[in-house]
């Protein structure tokens, strides 16, 4: 059997910058602070990346607003956050049931914005689709559909490729197929998380990839539109964007272990 992820983590690039992040996250996982707080410095991580994400999501939000509970009332915002509180419940469904597990994600992401009946359902033709990011037409519902069971097909198969090449194809098809419609920049931010957690790339979740996205800003939609076009130089801009971007976030994640020590 063809291990079609692997392939991808062949590509030109895709293995050098895919060892920079890993090099980044393990400085980071040898920080004498985790040793006894790293459960204060997995939650700031994850605040850090709900804000991040919703930002990226088209939210205005600053960090002492999240943690004053001051946060505004805007949809995205705390769709975010709800995503955020779970993502540590769903590690094991991701493994076993992608497909669950993500329709559980869209339910939190989008709750304020999509009737109860649609939540956790690929839209249907004529659905609205947010596009934030300027990404173009997304497929059809039938194509979503189709390579939304592909990739879940794929998750739970066997492959050699790193967690960060796997969680990057997670992240990239999600926002290409758009299988929502709404609220599926959340989604696709939080499966990428939950790929580098549950693939033990990260098992304790230090890292928030959704701060490095948002600090690579200019580079993270333009790099989208890369993997969309499906070629092989497109996928593998991607790849060393969000390998670039996890390096980042660890780096981020160091600077709060260094703040701990401080006191």
């Amino acid at each position: 059997m063809t291990d079609a992820l692997a392939e991808v983590a062949k590509l030109s690039g895709v293995a050098d910058a895919v060892d920079d992040a890993r090099k980044a996250v393990d400085r980071l996982l040898g920080h004498r602070i985790l040793r006894r707080r790293s459960a204060e410095v997995s939650t700031e991580s994850a605040l850090r990346g709900a804000r991040a994400s919703a930002v990226l999501d088209g939210a205005s939000v600053t960090l002492d607003e999240l943690r004053t509970g001051e946060s505004p009332s805007d949809p995205v915002v705390q769709g975010s956050l709800r995503v955020s509180a779970e993502l540590g419940t769903l590690t094991e469904t991701w493994r076993k049931a992608p497909r669950q597990a993500l329709a559980r994600l869209h339910v939190l992401a989008a709750a304020d914005v999509v009737d109860g009946d649609e939540l956790g359902r690929p839209r249907s033709a004529g659905a609205a689709v947010k596009d934030v990011l300027g990404l173009g037409e997304p497929p059809s519902p039938s194509e979503a559909a189709a390579r939304l069971d592909a990739l879940s097909g794929l998750l739970t198969e066997s492959t050699k490729a790193p967690a960060l090449v796997v969680a990057a194809v997670v992240h990239g098809e999600l926002l290409t197929l758009r299988p929502f419609g709404l609220g599926d920049g959340l989604v696709a931010r939080a499966a990428q998380r939950l790929t580098l957690v549950s693939r033990g790339f990260d098992p304790k979740s230090l890292v928030a990839p959704e701060v490095g996205h948002l600090e690579l800003g200019d580079d993270y939609a333009p790099a989208l539109r890369d993997y969309a076009s499906g070629t092989s130089e497109g996928v593998a801009r991607w790849i060393v964007h969000c390998s670039s971007a996890v390096a980042a976030a660890a780096r981020d994640s160091q600077a709060i272990c260094e703040a701990f020590m401080r006191g």
